[in-house]
Order: structure tokens, then sequence, then C-alpha cells
């Protein structure tokens, strides 16, 4: 049975809500920014950011939204699991589904992110040595390649 299919607008509010626990989780300790965090970023707002984006957007669904990927053309702009369930092969299969039905091949990556490197490494993305500055940040992004 494939639990991955194209999000609906009915998926907005999960895939709003597993970003933000992400964001908060692992991006906050990093950037520390409580304004951005707790104030801009909310359900509601992103939902509406993501509702032109639908095209772009799958959810990994077995009864429940756990997951989402955002894929534009072959590049990887998002993929995210619900925290609480992450190591149980979601994020693997929401990838895995995006390299062989998008032939997605590349993404950014947030450097101090190490957790997602070794997660991409595993599923054959390596460093190219390419990176940029995170917008409005000290922070950079890796760029990662499927070889």
């Amino acid at each position: 049975m494939n639990m991955i299919r194209k999000a609906e607008k009915k998926d907005l509010a999960r895939i709003a809500e597993i970003q933000i626990f992400n964001y908060r989780l692992y991006f906050y300790p990093i950037f520390q920014s409580d304004e951005y965090y707790f104030l801009e970023l909310q359900v509601p707002s992103l939902m509406k950011s993501y509702e032109k984006q639908l095209d772009s957007l799958y959810v990994y669904d077995d009864g429940a939204v756990k997951g989402f990927i955002k894929i534009e053309g072959t590049y990887i702009a998002r993929l995210f699991v619900e925290p609480v369930l992450q190591n149980e092969s979601i994020g693997s299969q929401l990838l895995e589904y995006a390299v062989k039905e998008h032939k997605a091949d590349h993404l950014w990556v947030l450097e101090k992110n190490e957790k997602a490197i070794r997660f991409y490494k595993r599923h054959g993305f390596f460093a190219t040595g390419e990176r940029k500055p995170e917008d409005d940040t000290e922070e950079y992004l890796l760029l990662l390649r499927r070889k």
C-alpha cells in the first residue's frame, strides 16, 4: 500500500504543525530567535503560504499525516517528519519517493544539522563543497547531491 500521496488542502494544518515542531526543536537552539520561532512562525500563516504550493507537496499518510516533502523539479525544498515519529522510516520513504518518482537529486541542508546530513548520506546524498549563507543569519547551508 502506497502511503505517499499528493497533499490536499485538508493536509495543510498538519503540514504546518510538522514543520513548526521540527523548526522549534532543531533550529531554535541554533538561531534562538524568539520573534521568528514563537511570533512569526504560526500554523495559520504557514498554511496560507503553502496553499499555493500544493502541487509540489506530498505527504506520508497511513491514516494520519506523519511527514511531508516539498519537491520542486529535481530539488528537495523541504522534508520533515513528525518529531515523535522519526526513526520509523517515514523520512526514508518520502526521500526514496522523491528520488524514484521525481528524479530528485539535490537539496540544501543547514551546516549544523548533523543529524540531517547523516540521514541524507545514508541515502546517497553527499556534500558538493558548495555552501551559502542562510538568509539574515550567521549560519551556512551545504549543497548535497545524490551520486
